[in-house]
């Protein structure tokens, strides 16, 4: 059991040196991704040195929790405050703008006068459908 808990130390110092190796370099963004092995490699710290009495690394690591958790929090309610972005208007040739082009078309033509109509076309010409 205690080479389980000597693997879990070198796994936790594994997932907090590669995600400070990776933010430093620039190859990762310090996001969710460098929080998550943050969490992680302090909780791995924290059990191995619970199990060695390493107190001062335990505690180290119960603050390094802390704040990868409170920033984990944050990114999360940060998400869920962000509106999604509208769909973009596709307009697709030879098919008539419903949103902006067609109500000036029809307020222009309701607006004509209609001259010389025959009775049941003054109100405008009807299309078979």
């Amino acid at each position: 059991m205690e080479l389980l808990w000597e693997i879990a130390g070198w796994a936790g110092a594994v997932a907090i040196l590669s995600a400070y190796l990776a933010v430093s370099m620039g190859w990762l963004k310090a996001g969710k991704g460098f929080q998550t092995a943050n969490l992680f490699g302090s909780v791995a710290f924290i059990i191995n040195g619970t199990l060695h009495g390493a107190w001062p690394s335990v505690v180290t690591n119960i603050a390094w929790f802390l704040i990868s958790a409170v920033a984990l929090v944050r990114m999360r309610a940060e998400e869920a405050l962000v509106e999604p972005a509208e769909a973009a208007h596709v307009q697709y040739p030879g098919v008539p703008d419903s949103t902006g082009q067609m109500a000036v078309v029809e307020a222009f033509t309701e607006a004509l006068p209609v001259v010389g109509s025959a009775p049941g076309l003054a109100d405008g010409p009807r299309l078979a459908l």
